[in-house]
């Protein structure tokens, strides 16, 4: 049976968003990579699905599987467009909207302006939770990665694990050579993604981030979030932050303590279409 899709993104990080509200359908992950690939399939950094929710006091149940077919707990750009994508499909008139993920619950606020707001909820920093192999938590880690040598890095999650490297220039960054070697290491039992981060000023960064089980993507909300809390932890930033990814600039703010991170950004619609799932 073919259902409808949407081809969306956050600043240039892409997404196909399926409703297995109205529609019904199963998520294999074969068929995810067969979808994902941009020469012959559709084309996405990641598939987003819109479910029933499975508690009371939640609007939907939001599920999120990276390119190559793997699972993953929380994606912020692709939140944006999720609510982008309940909302112009009048599977609610809400504006505020509560989904439940992976990793918990998140809020999302439609603003007036088009854009879209999103409470990440609150930093993890304990190494057993994020999962990052560590005795206790530091701003800062220093540890030897096979092919690099010494690397320091913050490790925080925002639902999924991200390592913080600070660059001086993220467009000579080793984003290609360091990504995949950080994001299988020992360290991070489940995998991390790996942010390479240069600060402007306090009040602005630019980043690039290597996805697990993506690669390097245009945008990464996450990411964002945790670039800046990692950042603010080592006493480089101040709360609110101007985050500058390859496809556009998300504001995060944070602060600090045990404070929920907020995302703001756009999230637009590219064109619909049908597949068979």
């Amino acid at each position: 049976m073919r259902i409808k899709f949407s081809k969306m993104h956050g600043i240039g990080n892409d997404f196909v968003v399926i409703d297995l509200v109205t529609q019904t359908g199963r998520v294999r992950p074969e068929r995810v990579r067969e979808l994902s690939d941009r020469n012959f399939g559709i084309g996405f950094d990641q598939l987003l699905i819109v479910e029933r929710p499975t508690r009371p006091d939640v609007d939907f149940r939001y599920r999120i599987f990276n390119a190559d077919g793997s699972e993953v707990e929380n994606c912020g750009n692709g939140a944006r467009c999720f609510a982008r994508f309940v909302y112009d499909q009048n599977l609610t008139g809400k504006r505020d909207i509560r989904v439940e993920t992976a990793a918990g619950i998140m809020e999302l606020h439609l603003t007036d302006d088009g854009q879209v707001t999103v409470d990440m909820g609150k930093p993890v920093l304990t190494p057993s939770a994020i999962p990052f192999l560590a005795e206790e938590f530091l701003p800062e880690y220093r540890r030897p990665i096979n092919g690099i040598g010494e690397v320091r890095f913050g490790a925080v999650s925002m639902g999924n694990p991200h390592a913080v490297i600070r660059v001086e220039n993220v467009d000579t960054a080793p984003v290609e050579k360091w990504g995949p070697i950080i994001e299988a290491c020992e360290y991070f039992p489940r995998k991390v993604n790996v942010g390479f981060m240069q600060i402007v000023n306090p009040h602005h960064i630019r980043l690039r981030v290597f996805e697990r089980g993506s690669g390097e993507t245009l945008a990464c909300g996450t990411g964002a979030c945790a670039a800046v809390v990692s950042g603010q932890l080592r006493g480089w930033l101040q709360p609110g932050v101007k985050v500058s990814l390859p496809g556009g600039d998300l504001t995060i703010n944070w602060s600090g303590d045990a404070a929920n991170v907020l995302m703001t950004g756009p999230a637009v619609t590219v064109f619909e279409g049908r597949i068979n799932l």
